[in-house]
């Protein structure tokens, strides 16, 4: 920096402002420490600066699955807005229960300022675990009930509106495509809106009409729709818990010669990028991806810049749009 300094005809402070992007330096003055810096080829060493810090300028955000839609346009937000900070974000797949745990416990020995997590797997058991000395967002399904700041998604008010749209479209036998649950979770929450939904109607809740599967996936969407066809069930609605699932389920319906949507109506839940360009386009719920990972990332800083840690934490939940395509008769 000395020399940068006397090659600039500068002080050693008014490098270190440049270094820093602080505002009150000069065009002129910026451009010559600039081109001095170019000139002797001098890099800073960001991990030193770092430590001296006490700062990585990372965050880390661990997902369930790497290879799917939602969770890569979500990482994609998340990204975005950490850039804003000036934060780069490191990814981790988890997966299972016990990677959940391990990203909450090893975050910080990753070198992360803090932690958003998507936590599929944890549940209300797990919520002491959440309990660590660093700057922790979940960011999804509301399942723990423990100190963290939350930003979630409007499973069951979305839901609703989901299935609502379908019976204003005409539709009396509504099927769902959810997987099995134990806890309160996104095919839960989902399920319970959708039920709402019905008995707001006045419809009844067939029992038939709940199919389960064992993957958010097209695969399992397609095969479904395939075996629902197959069976003789009598649906002329169908709400998916994911748009993968639809987007699968559209495939399966037109193996089986099922018109979509003259003879059935699918909605989805998510409006990843794909479900606009399937023919027919998919009817879906947008859960607003950009706005959650603005708030979550938000959140994250402003723990990360508190002190000490704070007893207070905050419940977020974006707000929802329901996008009407061809897939309902849009």
């Amino acid at each position: 920096m000395q020399d940068v300094a006397k090659a600039a005809g500068v002080s050693p402070m008014t490098v270190s402002n440049v270094i820093n992007n602080h505002p009150n330096v000069r065009p002129a003055t910026r451009q010559k420490v600039l081109e001095a810096m170019a000139r002797l080829d001098y890099r800073i060493n960001v991990a030193a600066r770092n430590l001296s810090k006490g700062r990585t300028g990372t965050i880390g955000f661990a997902v369930p699955e790497v290879n799917s839609p939602y969770y890569s346009r979500l990482a994609t937000a998340i990204i975005a807005a950490a850039a804003r900070h000036n934060l780069r974000v490191s990814i981790e797949q988890t997966g299972t229960r016990e990677s959940e745990l391990d990203a909450l416990s090893l975050s910080r020995n990753l070198l992360y300022d803090g932690l958003i997590i998507s936590a599929a797997s944890m549940g209300p058991s797990d919520a002491e675990r959440l309990k660590v000395d660093h700057p922790v967002v979940v960011l999804g399904d509301r399942i723990l009930e423990g100190p963290v700041d939350h930003v979630g998604m409007p499973n069951l008010e979305a839901s609703r509106a989901a299935t609502r749209h379908l019976i204003e479209r005409g539709c009396r036998r509504i099927a769902i495509l959810c997987m099995p649950f134990e806890e309160v979770d996104t095919s839960s929450l989902r399920l319970a809106g959708y039920r709402e939904a019905l008995a707001a109607a006045g419809l009844p809740a067939d029992p038939e009409l709940v199919q389960q599967v064992s993957r958010f996936d097209m695969r399992q969407g397609a095969l479904t729709a395939r075996k629902m066809a197959a069976s003789g069930l009598d649906f002329d609605g169908l709400f998916c818990a994911t748009d993968s699932l639809a987007m699968g389920a559209l495939r399966g319906l037109a193996d089986t010669g099922i018109r979509v949507p003259d003879q059935v109506k699918v909605i989805g839940f998510d409006n990843i990028t794909e479900s606009e360009y399937f023919i027919p386009s998919l009817s879906t719920i947008d859960p607003n991806h950009d706005a959650m990972a603005e708030r979550a990332v938000d959140l994250l800083v402003r723990r990360i810049e508190q002190p000490t840690p704070q007893t207070d934490h905050e419940e977020a939940v974006c707000a929802f749009s329901l996008v009407v395509r061809e897939s309902t008769g849009g």
